[in-house]
């Protein structure tokens, strides 16, 4: 069973289908239930898949191991943890105007709660280890600004560099119990917390911003995160995987 954060639309939305698709049911996490939530639903339910939706606030950590038993009750135990809930800046701004209330905030979400969460299923996992036979795994969903600074959103790219470290610290931690723990990063795909900046990422794509010269598909991003939850990279852990078109080769 795989638990999805953030996986009524857009790119959760997509990984939550091909998830689904591989065998997993799932259960999806996410602010409000809402008509995109239900379209999510709708189509892995017609495919035959089991879905239930949850809904939750990742910075609420208070609320993690409630949401965990909600999911278990409903669906059984999380095999796979998909942190993909995210939010970017509220405005785009110079990094000398960033303020505490937006910089809290993005870390709440996208730091904090991903790495509170990310403690409560580990514990879960090796609690259960003993008993436990099937593939366990945490994906993280990070992004191209883990490595890529753009100083409009400093803030958002800050928490997106942790996260690299996070996975690094989760990976070794629990590399003993053999339960490999991966960063995904894409790069620039069409969702709502990129519709503003469309653009801008036009025009950069026309002037070789990546070598692969387009917008990623939502389908690209899910066969990767399929892969790393199916066990098709073994023996490996702490990988930072890039799904961006080549945006992260350095080019002269």
């Amino acid at each position: 069973m795989a638990l999805v954060t953030g996986g009524r639309r857009g790119l959760g939305a997509a990984m939550s289908k091909a998830l689904s698709a591989a065998g997993f049911d799932i259960a999806i996490a996410d602010l409000v239930h809402d008509d995109d939530a239900n379209e999510t639903l709708q189509v892995i339910r017609s495919a035959g898949g089991r879905v239930a939706f949850f809904e939750a606030d990742i910075a609420d950590i208070d609320r993690h191991d409630a949401l965990l038993d909600q999911v278990q009750t409903s669906l059984g135990a999380v095999e796979c943890l998909v942190n993909n809930a995210g939010i970017s800046v509220e405005t785009r701004g110079d990094l000398l105007d960033v303020t505490p209330a937006s910089f809290d905030r993005l870390i709440d979400v996208n730091l904090r709660g991903t790495f509170f969460l990310s403690q409560k299923v580990a514990r879960r996992f090796v609690r259960g280890n003993a008993s436990r036979e099937w593939f366990r795994s945490i994906i993280n969903i990070s992004s191209a600004n883990a490595f890529l600074v753009a100083t409009n959103r400093a803030e958002y790219c800050i928490s997106k560099a942790a996260i690299t470290t996070l996975t690094k610290l989760f990976a070794a931690r629990l590399a003993e119990f053999e339960i490999p723990v991966y960063e995904v990063r894409p790069g620039i795909f069409q969702t709502k917390m990129t519709e503003v900046a469309r653009n801008d990422y036009d025009r950069k794509i026309d002037q070789g911003f990546s070598p692969i010269a387009r917008w990623g598909r939502e389908e690209e991003l899910a066969k990767a995160v399929v892969s790393l939850a199916t066990g098709c990279l073994p023996f490996s852990t702490g990988e930072a995987i890039h799904i961006d078109g080549g945006l992260h080769i350095h080019r002269v």
